[in-house]
């Protein structure tokens, strides 16, 4: 056997995967009975429009195929919706089954399509003209979906990143939203647990993000970015963070497989780094101070993160002492370091403004 038939064989065993035709009512089914899992994680990233949704219901009318939906069989044989958010949400919120979709069971109400205009303002189980009719709405319930489902003798890395191939097809999510799928994947209650973290009240408040990035996952990147760099030792090229992403898609994955092994520290190193910026200054301290206007002015500061939040931090989990004069330590950042040491780091990569961002940070938020 030649060195690449036996890496095809290899791969093979880690991702074993069925296909299976079901209609919608089936899969519909399987969704009430807690059989096909959406978890609530997920809705964030249900963003479809109307007009999307109503395509959708369109494309199913006239009978054009639909992409395959994937799903990945946890332990106790469920079925974890892997790709088709979009798709599967809509069917469900079209028959008024989605918990998320604006009214409690609230059906969707559907607007005008290219090729079928009177779907304008039709829904399911309406009466009269407002209503799709039983012959259209049995059509849509015996539609005929193709499921690849990911068995439970997968390897998880390999879900991942097959997940990540099937959303880097057109889709519009970003890599943390790919990430939060996965991370549920391997462990639901780490996504918990990092929710949790992400919700708390000093972070929030020292963040004071956009509504934009908020539904971007955003929060919860910056997150995990904390909990792996932290007091992490930098070494070689780019201090070995090189292709970012990736690395910490690898390290947010070994961690849940792990978890909660370590957890309770991380989360303790966490909760001192932004009690104690919230108690200094709060959102001041990740925006850019201008000694002109002498004031933080801007939004969120990638660059102020790295160096203060990282850099307090790195002394928590050391258990060496930190300067507590967060604000001021935030104008020294912008009016000093920055011109003089850091430069622009504007248009770098991630790994290259981390190999220079993390150990000024420690440097400048130790005790002097």
């Amino acid at each position: 056997m030649t060195d690449l038939e036996s890496q095809v064989s290899a791969a093979r065993r880690e991702v074993s995967a069925d296909t299976i035709s079901m209609s919608v009512s089936e899969l519909t089914n399987l969704y009430k009975e807690g059989i096909l899992i959406i978890r609530p994680e997920f809705q964030r990233l249900f963003r479809w429009s109307t007009e999307q949704k109503s395509r959708l219901v369109e494309s199913i009318l006239l009978g054009i195929p639909i992409p395959s939906i994937f799903v990945a069989q946890d332990s106790g044989g469920k079925w974890e919706l892997v790709d088709g958010l979009q798709r599967v949400s809509t069917l469900l919120q079209l028959q008024g089954l989605l918990p998320s979709s604006g009214t409690p069971n609230g059906p969707l109400e559907l607007t005008a399509t290219t090729y079928l205009p009177d779907l304008e303002g039709r829904s399911w189980g309406a009466a009269g003209k407002r209503g799709l009719s039983d012959a259209q709405m049995l059509d849509i319930r015996l539609a005929r979906l193709d499921l690849r489902v990911i068995k439970r003798s997968s390897d998880p890395k390999a879900k991942f990143d097959l997940f990540q191939r099937l959303n880097s097809y057109g889709s519009t999510l970003t890599p943390q939203e790919i990430r939060t799928a996965l991370i549920a994947g391997v462990n639901s209650d780490v996504l918990t647990w990092i929710h949790k973290l992400s919700q708390h009240e000093s972070f929030v408040q020292s963040l004071s993000l956009g509504d934009r990035l908020l539904d971007e996952q955003f929060d919860l990147e910056l997150v995990l970015r904390f909990l792996m760099l932290h007091n992490r030792e930098l070494k070689g090229k780019r201090g070995g963070l090189g292709d970012f992403p990736t690395k910490l898609d690898n390290w947010v994955i070994d961690f849940a497989e792990k978890f909660p092994a370590g957890a309770k520290l991380l989360e303790s190193t966490f909760m001192q780094t932004f009690d104690a910026i919230d108690q200094a200054g709060s959102e001041s301290v990740f925006r850019k101070w201008d000694d002109g206007k002498n004031s933080f002015r801007g939004g969120f500061s990638s660059t102020s993160f790295e160096c203060i939040a990282l850099g307090i931090a790195f002394h928590v989990a050391n258990g060496s002492s930190f300067r507590d004069d967060v604000i001021g330590a935030a104008k020294e950042l912008w009016s000093k370091i920055i011109p003089e040491e850091l430069g622009t780091v504007t248009g770098l990569a991630t790994g290259d403004r981390f190999a220079k961002t993390i150990p000024i940070g420690r440097k400048l938020m130790s005790r002097k």
